[in-house]
């Protein structure tokens, strides 16, 4: 029977709104299923609904009875588990698309009816949503200010159910005959348990047994209701699945315990869950570009600015600039909109929360004063100036009113921080990274919070609320608050008596804010989680008090009035606490342990209990706990109860209270659930309520693997409903952060019955640690691409496979730069505020000290670190790498000095043969004089600068990179003490030995053999070359060679178009009398650094930028590019020249980069002769980009070609980015078997728009007995863009025939042009469209 369902006619802000709705139930099954709805003024609509997901036919036809005007469908579709609309790829020609995700299809008349029909094909569809819009009137027809919505039936109710699969029933009847605690059973039904038990292999063949017992009746009974309710049989099947790996697990010898499962771990679409960091959101440590922000510089001019901010609100792009005019504040804001656009700001004083008028006195034009606030119009390129007349506030918050609509950010104020003025006029910029006004009125306010943890919450929620416009830096202090308190470093309690139901309400408020900061601030909630995983949940109403009463029913029932109880009453009445969950859990392990006292205490000192701190408590507890021996069992069970009250109010990331604080709440409300599973306003999902409860009853399973994945399910169930808000969203929230929690400690808990030794079981649990850890963080663009790669490697395995072990083993080294990353990103991020914060509160030392570091080691990352740490040795030893990669063999002795990073001592001169440990090496650094070795636990390219220039130095380094950690911290130890160092096969052998007998006498001199000199250039009156002029004279090898090449190498292989700016050209240009001053400036620095202060390099540099150019160099250049048919990407106008311009010069002042100038005065080159040529080209904008060594620089074998090759443009290569290159080695006499030596592990390609790039030619590179090469700087016109790369579907990596073809079409080109040279060179190029293109090609050395 169909029921009709009544709505009233509501207008509120401009929609009408249904304000009840029941959907239409049958006590019979119908076909096509009918539903009814009465709407306004006498309409009704019908629904029809027929067919079924799974047939692709399923037919939605919406008729309108008694309608009088035309109405219209506003309508999309919905996935199972996703809240988002989407519409068909192809739809009815009277459907027209309405902005994104959304149709509109007329009703059409028909008789005495509208109708709409719907075919939908998909089978993945689970409902339709819509509203109905009023054509003639403009209005909506709304449900609860929501959609009407129509389940899609995934089977069609007028056949009977999908045949259920027998071992889907066995499953589901073993789990209902287990959860009955394994009851005595018939011989017969226990030869069918056993069955189960040993895998379902033979289970088929005894169905009949198990139809006769009430548990497979159950079982099926249960499995056709969730049929009915729609849920697939395919999610049947894995939510069952299992139990029999968790059977199969426990008796199956020959598997691990920690139960990897038969079947491979279901990969998800984490693509999906990709969170890049919003552009809306400010971060002061960056600074991004566009087009808006160079016209509003190029407006004001560049000078003066100290910072510059770009937001993109929906089309809107705001740009904020501050700078100093004068020793003023001035803040420029431009909007990208044209027509009338007002800023409504004030001003802060006193902190970042704070809105104040401005004083009228300081209102810039076409402003006028409001209530509390100033409205100023914007001007000429949409934007208007503040100046702050050397007042002094703390900054300006403001929102923009532009086409009838408030701008905002997020939902807030924007916010505009004004560093502190030093005396001389210039900006103390931020320093370490603290808000310091925030942290300074914590510690001023923490003789309040100390009262009570109510007065704690209270002003933690009053300090959010204020510090809303700080950014992450203000959720930071909060923070490192929080975790002060919660690890006891601050006082919960002190002379205040407080009601539980007090502290909880508090707690309530605190973690609402912190829930809508997570929804609203998206960039922050990965510090919001933390905060979070500080504070319990708290309530309103009756769940603090709910304390209060429970313990007294505790006593009355049990007869313990007096003693350690009464006193732990008294405690509780007075101030609870999360001590009390200790207390609670010490006095139930009592109990439980038959009254031993030792362990109450062992429970409460694990936990950080002293008996000092129990009787410090205003309530002290100074008695043992004593009960009657019959009193036990119900001690145990009030107890067990009352610590479920406990942790609901102050243990909101623990376990089972979040699950079960979930579960209670959704059944609460399941009188307002409907059918679908997924239903955010009422219920949970079922396939979320099945996860939970496994993980209750399985949480301490030593066979881990099962669990791990109901854990992993549960959380992607949850993802989508944290970001939508509803009645749920904190306690959801809570519960992600305990199965976050519960991953990492079951993993921990696990580690030990690992099998390292059988990689399937470890690239199981690995993936599903990576998953948890793309679910736990913001900016996880870099961990999601990685877990993509991952999911290839057990797809790919063979034992002893060494190709497959290099692949998996690169996608470990980048995982390993990764959570370097994030470790070096915490401490930079957090640490400064937990050093400051904790000074002022009087924190011990070693605990600021170790702040973020245990934060870490709590987090998500240190499970997997773990993981990688004990894989990798498996993986290099199946590749047959050893624990050494040997970058420059060279045997050597020495004494071992240990720096953290190489280029801390770059310039030191060590007077005996050293041998440096470095933990880190760029791969950009000098090696210092005396240096004989370079053994590091980084990754340098072998190619890099570093690199190079150990094999190439006369004084004979060895560079080479320590993989196992043991072996690197062993050498750490040797700190001082003499080494040999010997090579066996590609492993380095470090042996103690005398140092009596190392002195100068045994240091080849790191000078070089013989003087070499430079030959000084003279300008030869033109400041443009074309390719056909080039000559030694004029300008440097590398344009040189370009010359040599063009003409010579075969068509295939292609040589970008060129020009040239000769030597010469820049000290003609600085002689001119436009930069007379800063000629000057230049010789005044020069003194400085001929005298060793070589920080005055950078000034240099500099003023170098502040150069003027002569209307002949632009003429010339721009004359010379259009006869060399290069192309000028973008317009001719003074920008575009502008950007030329800078990198010209930044390529001129390159040869005062520090490391240039020290390499040349260790060759003892004289630096006043090093002039600079700059090679001009077009910017071939590869798919990949190559190195190529026709002589192999690891083994020297002239027999072999060696190349590395990166995504995108070639710096990454040469330059100091983290990461390997993917290298290769191919014999001359058989190109076609490219060998794989090693697989990419960069994190980042750097790519750029059609552009042009100005290289480095110097007449101090490739000399002889000298590499120079790499010393001084190639600058793109335009910027580049770094993105985080994905290879999961790369064909260099996947597609070996690409792979090989590519490669051996490279080492073809190295060939070709070796063999022009007559000697090995060193080779840089592009790869385009199958094309190859080289940019430039230099004797190897």
């Amino acid at each position: 029977m169909d029921h009709g369902i009544m709505v009233e006619d509501l207008l509120a802000m401009g929609s009408l709104c249904l304000l009840l709705i029941v959907m239409a139930t049958s006590s019979s099954v119908q076909d096509p299923r009918v539903l009814h709805f009465q709407l306004i003024d006498g309409m009704q609509l019908q629904i029809n609904v027929s067919g079924c997901s799974s047939g692709r036919n399923a037919r939605v036809e919406l008729q309108l009875k008694n309608s009088t005007r035309t109405w219209i469908l506003h309508w999309g579709f919905v996935y199972h588990g996703n809240l988002n609309w989407y519409t068909p790829s192809e739809h009815s020609s009277r459907a027209k698309a309405y902005k994104q995700g959304a149709l509109q299809t007329p009703f059409v008349k028909n008789a005495e009816l509208y109708v709409v029909n719907i075919e939908l094909r998909d089978p993945k569809i689970h409902a339709i949503e819509f509203v109905l819009k009023d054509g003639s009137q403009d209005r909506w027809l709304k449900l609860n200010h929501g959609n009407f919505r129509v389940e899609i039936p995934e089977y069609d109710a007028s056949v009977p159910f999908p045949s259920i699969p027998q071992d889907l029933v066995d499953r589901k009847a073993y789990l209902i005959w287990e959860s009955r605690g394994g009851p005595n059973s018939s011989p017969e039904q226990q030869k069918v348990v056993m069955l189960v038990k040993l895998g379902f292999k033979e289970i088929h063949k005894h169905h009949k047994v198990i139809e006769t017992s009430r548990d497979y009746a159950d079982a099926l009974k249960e499995l056709q209701n969730k049929l009915s309710k729609g849920i697939s049989l395919n999610e049947l099947q894995c939510s069952y699945m299992n139990a029999s790996r968790k059977t199969k697990a426990r008796d199956d010898t020959e598997t691990s315990r920690c139960g990897t499962p038969s079947s491979y771990h279901r990969r998800h679409d984490v693509e999906k869950w990709l969170q890049r960091q919003s552009k809306g959101h400010e971060n002061k440590t960056g600074q991004s570009s566009s087009t808006l922000m160079d016209l509003v510089e190029k407006s004001i001019g560049g000078n003066n600015v100290v910072s510059k901010q770009n937001y993109f609100i929906g089309i809107y792009e705001i740009v904020v600039l501050s700078k100093v005019v004068t020793g003023d504040y001035h803040i420029l804001v431009a909007l990208n909109v044209k027509g009338t656009a007002v800023l409504h700001w004030g001003v802060s004083k006193s902190s970042g929360g704070e809105w104040l008028a401005p004083p009228s006195d300081m209102l810039p034009e076409k402003s006028k004063m409001v209530v509390g606030a100033c409205q100023t119009f914007f001007t000429d390129i949409s934007s208007t100036e503040v100046s702050f007349q050397q007042r002094k506030f703390v900054g300006i918050q403001f929102v923009i009113w532009s086409s009838g609509t408030w701008i905002k950010n997020n939902g807030a104020n924007f916010f505009v921080a004004l560093q502190p003025m030093l005396p001389s006029g210039k900006v103390d910029g931020y320093g370490k990274g603290i808000v310091k006004w925030l942290l300074e009125e914590i510690s001023q306010r923490e003789k309040e919070a100390e009262r009570s943890l109510m007065h704690r919450f209270n002003i933690a929620t009053e300090l959010t609320e204020r510090c809303n416009a700080e950014g992450e830096l203000g959720l930071i202090a909060i923070l490192v608050w929080m975790r002060f308190m919660i690890c006891r470093h601050l006082t919960w309690n002190k002379n205040y008596n407080v009601k539980p139901r007090e502290i909880s309400e508090a707690q309530d408020r605190f973690t609402n804010l912190l829930q809508r900061t997570f929804l609203n601030q998206p960039n922050d909630r990965e510090i919001v989680r933390l905060i979070m995983a500080c504070v319990g949940r708290g309530g309103q109403g009756d769940v603090g008090q709910r304390i209060r009463d429970e313990i007294l029913m505790i006593q009355r029932n049990n007869d313990c009035k007096s003693g350690m109880m009464e006193e732990w009453h008294q405690k509780l009445h007075n101030n609870s606490s999360p001590d009390d969950v200790v207390i609670c859990e010490a006095l139930l392990n009592y109990l439980r342990s038959g009254f031993k006292l030792d362990v109450y205490w062992k429970t409460l000192y694990a936990n950080g209990l002293t008996k000092e701190k129990l009787a410090s408590y205003d309530r002290p507890i100074v008695s043992e706990p004593h009960f009657r021996i019959d009193a036990k069992e119900g001690l145990i069970h009030d107890l067990t109860m009352y610590l479920k009250t406990l942790k609901a109010v102050h243990s909101g990331a623990e376990l089972e209270s979040a699950i079960e604080s979930c579960l209670a709440s959704s059944f609460k409300n399941q009188d307002l659930a409907r059918a679908d599973r997924v239903n955010v306003f009422g219920g949970l999902s079922l396939k979320l309520q099945d996860c939970l409860h496994f993980v209750k009853t399985h949480i301490g399973d030593e066979n881990i693997g099962p669990l791990m994945e109901k854990l992993l399910e549960s959380r992607t169930e949850i993802r989508p409903l944290l970001l939508t808000p509803h009645r749920l969203a904190k306690e959801m929230l809570f519960l992600d952060l305990a199965l976050d929690s519960a991953v990492r400690t079951t993993m921990e808990r696990g580690l030990k019955d690992l099998n390292f030794s059988y990689p399937p079981e470890i690239m199981f649990f690995t993936s599903l640690v990576l998953e948890n850890l793309c679910l736990s963080t913001v900016k996880n663009e870099d961990i999601i691409y990685c877990t993509k790669d991952w999911y290839h490697a057990p797809e790919s395995y063979k034992p002893i496979d060494a190709q497959w072990a290099l692949r998996t083993k690169a996608i470990l080294d980048r995982l390993q730069i990764v959570l370097s990353d994030r470790s070096l990103n915490y401490q930079n991020n957090i640490q400064p505020s937990a050093e400051y914060l904790g000074k002022l509160l009087g924190i011990k030392k070693t605990t600021i000290d170790t702040f973020t570091e245990e934060l870490i080691r709590a987090g998500s990352a240190a499970v997997l670190s773990m993981l990688i740490n004990r894989f990798d040795p498996i993986l290099r030893k199946v590749a047959n790498l050893g624990c050494w990669q040997v970058i420059s063999p060279v045997e050597v002795c020495g004494f071992v000095t240990s720096v953290n990073e190489l280029i801390t001592i770059q310039n030191k001169v060590y007077r005996k043969p050293t041998v440096i440990i470095a933990t880190r090496v760029t791969g950009e650094e000098e090696i210092p004089d005396g240096v004989v070795a370079v053994l590091t636990s980084d990754m340098p390219d072998v190619l890099s600068h570093v690199s190079i220039r150990a094999r190439n130095s006369k004084a004979c380094i060895c560079l080479a990179t320590c993989f196992d950690q043991n072996t690197f911290r062993n050498l750490k130890v040797k700190e001082g003490r003499a080494v040999s160092i010997q090579l066996k096969s590609s492993n380095l052998i470090v042996s103690d030995i005398s140092g009596s007998n190392l002195s100068l006498s045994s240091l080849v001199s790191s000078s070089i053999s013989r003087r070499i000199t430079l030959k000084r250039k003279t300008f030869c009156g033109r400041y443009a070359l074309s390719v056909e002029e080039f000559t030694t004279e004029m300008v440097g090898a590398k344009s040189c060679n370009i010359k040599f090449l063009r003409g010579r190498v075969p068509s295939w292989i292609r040589i970008p178009m060129s020009v040239a700016i000769p030597f010469g050209a820049f000290e003609t240009v600085l002689s001119q009398d436009v930069n007379k001053d800063i000629a000057n400036k230049i010789i005044f620095l020069c003194k400085f650094v001929h005298g060793g202060d070589v920080s005055k390099l950078q000034e240099i540099k500099g003023a170098i930028l502040q150069m003027s150019a002569p209307l002949s160099l632009t003429i010339e250049l721009m004359s010379k590019m259009k006869s060399a048919r290069m192309p000028w990407h973008g317009d001719e106008g003074e920008g575009r020249w502008n950007r030329a311009w800078q990198a010209i010069k930044k390529v001129w002042a390159s040869k005062w980069n520090e490391r240039a100038y020290l390499s040349c005065r260790k060759a003892k080159l004289n630096y006043e002769d090093l002039c600079m040529a700059v090679l001009v080209q077009e910017v071939i904008r590869g798919d990949y980009a190559f190195v190529i060594h026709t002589k192999n620089p690891l083994s020297g074998d002239t027999s072999e070609i060696y190349a590395e090759i990166v995504k995108g443009l070639g710096e990454t290569l040469v330059g100091a980015y983290p990461g390997r290159a993917m290298s290769f080695i191919a014999k001359k006499n058989n190109l076609r078997c490219p060998i794989v030596t090693g697989y990419a592990s960069k994190q980042i390609g750097l790519y750029c728009k059609p552009s042009i790039i100005f290289r480095s030619d110097s007449n101090g590179e490739d000399l002889e007995g000298y590499a120079g090469a790499g010393l001084y700087d190639s600058v793109l016109m335009d910027e580049v863009e770094n993105k985080v790369l994905d290879y999961s579907n790369d064909p260099m990596i996947v597609d070996k025939a690409f792979q090989t073809s590519l490669f051996s079409k490279i080492a073809e080109a190295g060939k070709i042009i070796e063999t022009l040279y007559g000697c090995p060179q060193d080779i840089e190029g592009v790869v385009k469209d199958g094309m190859i293109y080289v940019v430039q090609a230099r004797p190897q050395i």
